[in-house]
Formats: C-alpha cells, structure tokens, sequence
C-alpha cells in the first residue's frame, strides 16, 4: 500500500506543475541545464542500501518530471583475508524523477527508485534482487531567485536554496544480504525512515554556470535493529551552454564531488568494516530540445577508502529524459 501512495504522490505533482505552467518553447537559462546539477550520488557506496537515491544539485531551477537511469560498479572482499577473492557486483536503479513549484518561493523534488541489483562470486554463482527502493521527497526555499529578464543574464544570477525532507521505507531491507558480505548496501532499501537536510548554491554569468552542493542524511534504526550510518554529500560543478537556433542547446559539464559515510551499527554495536568516504570526478552532457531534455553523465573515483578497503567503487553512468514543465 505504502507505494501505491508513493506512486500518487509523484503522479499528482507531475499533474499540478503541468497545470501551472506553460511549456517554454525555446532554451534559455531558466529552461536548460537544470538536471545536469542533479549528481548521481547514491547510497550505496558499501556504506547505505538504497542504491540509487536522488542527488540534490542547484542549477537554473527549470522544472520537469522524468525518467533517470542510474548503473554502478563495486567489487568487495568475499572473505576476511588480503588473498580473498572480489566479488562483482552491479547497482542498477530506474528512478521516477520531478521537481515542482509550490508557490514562488517553494518547489519540490521527489524521487521513486526501482531497484535491480546483482552480484556474482568467485565460484561463479549469482545473486539478483529488484523491487521498489526506498522514495524520496525534499522541500527547498528559495531565498535567492533568478530572475527571467532575457535568454542570456547580462549580470550575474544567483540562486541560493536550503531545504529538507524524508526519505521513506519503500523499499525491503532483507537481514539474509548481510550475512557473509562486507558490502551491507546490497538492498533494495534501508527499511528506515531517513531526514535529509540540503543547502545549493548557483551562478550563471551569460552562458556559463557553477552550482555548489550540500546534502546530509541523517539515518534511523530500522524493525530489524540495524542502523546505516549518516552520510554526508557535497559537489561542485561547471557548464556551459550552446545555443542553436531558438529552441536547441548542448550543455557539457565538469565537476567534482564527495560521499562521507559514519560507520553502520547494528543492536546498538558498531558494525565493523563499515563507513568511509569516496571522491569523484564527473563528466556530462544535456541536450534540450524545445521542452525535452536529455542527459549522460559518467563518475569515476579519484580517491576512495570504503568499508575499511574491502569495497571499492568502480564507475557510475546515468541517462535521464526529462520533459521540462
């Protein structure tokens, strides 16, 4: 029941920015680029288990809803020994995507994940699972807003956005997946219900843009007395739009960005070889098409030092389509 209400909720808002806003027929600032400032930071990572969860970036705050896929590679330690085989192991997640105004000031995002995840052995055997992730909702105030005066800002814009919001047990925590692994993140949800609290800034000068991000999530115990630990992200990127003609634009973009876990507890016990960080560096693309925008990104790690060494992330790589609304 818990998701069919998820699915509404993201259905309904779809239909109200639909309804309140009038499709842009052409790229501007105001209409382009946005979810190129959304990363692809997730929790996994060998640190959380909902392995796909929305990244909350700045940008020029167009609004849209859309479909993203998000594909991750990790390999972990199969065993306690330096010698011990890896384990592959692949994140896949299809995410339902929007973000919305309520108001001038308020807007909206939300995320609905579907997992499916796999990972095989060293004795050659494979483990899959799929199923709903764990939904995600966050509320912004804008308290700087960029104005829509003309297609490229003569001045400076900037855009700064604090928020918060929940991220909800949607998704199942099965016990089975932590015995035997040193990657307690293969799951299709956390089983807890989760706060996020986020702060983005952004500032477009002509063409050119930069967007800084913060998000922390602050994660509870679940039924099953276990207890992911706190995960903090941040990001910084840079794009540039082409415009050709009124109504396409190519956006590439660089960036760079971190993840920082707190170890996992279970029954009130820390969980050992759990925790750590990992830093990225990311590259991407959008293109836009009247109201239509399509995006690739890709992240690599530049440094990492997860679950004390026995998880390692290999690549990330996101498509979306987008319909700005």
């Amino acid at each position: 029941m818990k998701n069919y209400i998820t699915v509404s909720f993201l259905l309904i808002l779809g239909m109200h920015a639909g309804a309140a806003n009038e499709i842009p027929t052409g790229p501007s600032p105001q209409t382009t680029s946005t979810t190129l400032m959304y990363d692809d930071f997730c929790d996994t990572c060998g640190c959380s288990g909902n392995g796909g969860s929305m990244g909350f970036g700045t940008g020029l705050n167009n609004n849209f809803i859309g479909l993203r896929y998000i594909t991750q590679r990790y390999q972990s330690r199969d065993g306690i020994f330096a010698n011990s085989p890896w384990i592959d192991e692949h994140f896949n997640t299809l995410q339902l995507w929007t973000q919305v105004p309520l108001g001038e000031r308020f807007i909206v995002n939300a995320v609905l994940p579907y997992q499916f995840h796999s990972r095989e052995f060293a004795d050659n055997t494979e483990q899959h699972i799929d199923g709903m992730g764990d939904a995600t909702i966050l509320g912004f105030y804008q308290i700087l807003k960029q104005t829509s005066d003309s297609i490229i800002s003569i001045k400076p814009q900037h855009t700064l956005q604090l928020g918060g919001g929940v991220k909800m047990p949607t998704g199942k925590f099965d016990e089975a997946n932590l015995e035997g692994s040193v990657n307690p993140s293969f799951q299709l949800g956390t089983g807890s219900w989760d706060y996020l609290l986020a702060a983005n800034y952004g500032i477009t000068h002509r063409n050119w843009g930069l967007s800084v991000m913060a998000n922390y999530t602050i994660k509870s115990k679940n039924d099953k007395e276990y207890h992911f630990g706190n995960q903090f992200n941040y990001a910084l990127n840079t794009y540039k739009t082409y415009y050709f003609g009124t109504n396409f634009s190519l956006t590439p973009q660089l960036g760079i960005g971190g993840e920082y876990f707190d170890k996992n507890e279970e029954y009130g016990l820390e969980v050992a070889d759990t925790g750590g960080n990992a830093f990225f560096g990311k590259l991407g693309t959008e293109v836009n098409y009247n109201q239509y925008a399509l995006g690739v990104s890709a992240m690599l790690p530049i440094s990492q030092d997860l679950n004390n060494g026995k998880v390692e992330v290999k690549s990330r790589f996101s498509v979306y389509l987008n319909i700005n609304i």
